[in-house]
């Protein structure tokens, strides 16, 4: 349960930041870049199985269909996005862009808003403001940045979760997801 919390605490920042924090709360006899290493070796295998949350097709498929602007601003580094993604290169297809941690553009990682307000600018049709975007996330950093940002965000966290930062809208499952509430069509 201790370790769950602590990895809820860094879902979302910068991968080499938090194994920083990682390294300093657990006062690892090795330096945060050798936990890094250590630690790719033991998640490579886990990001090639990774699937989708249920109701995230359904829901890219849709907002494609009605030619809504989306993208994907992950506080993954590219090497990492693209093992995650590798077998899901039709949904990836659907975003006009993707904005991952490691992108020069973005100073700092979640909990600030950096990577969301770079996300906004690239959109071939930037909206008037941050208010007209919508942030779906899991996790907590990434709710911070969002609202910091200030953006509309629904969150959709791990049931494991105790406590949630304060989102537009907290959903059990994407499942859960009525577009029409922000005034995209519904399904």
């Amino acid at each position: 349960k201790q370790w769950y919390q602590r990895r809820v605490r860094v879902m979302g920042m910068k991968y080499h930041k938090s194994m920083e924090i990682v390294q300093q709360e657990l006062d690892i006899a090795i330096t945060a870049e050798e936990l890094v290493t250590e630690s790719m070796k033991n998640l490579k295998d886990l990001f090639m199985k990774c699937g989708t949350m249920p109701g995230a097709e359904r829901l890219i498929h849709h907002l494609s269909k009605h030619d809504i602007p989306m993208c994907i601003a992950t506080g993954s580094s590219s090497a990492d996005f693209e093992l995650k993604t590798h077998s899901h290169k039709d949904l990836i297809s659907s975003m006009e862009f993707t904005v991952r941690s490691d992108d020069p553009e973005v100073k700092l990682g979640k909990p600030n808003p950096d990577i969301f307000l770079v996300a906004m600018s690239r959109f071939k049709s930037p909206p008037a403001s941050s208010k007209n975007c919508l942030v779906l996330e899991d996790a907590p950093n990434g709710i911070k940045a969002a609202l910091a940002a200030e953006m509309m965000c629904v969150m959709v966290p791990d049931p494991r979760m105790e406590s949630l930062p304060p989102a537009h809208l907290v959903l059990k499952s994407l499942e859960d997801f009525c577009p029409e509430s922000f005034g995209l069509p519904p399904f």
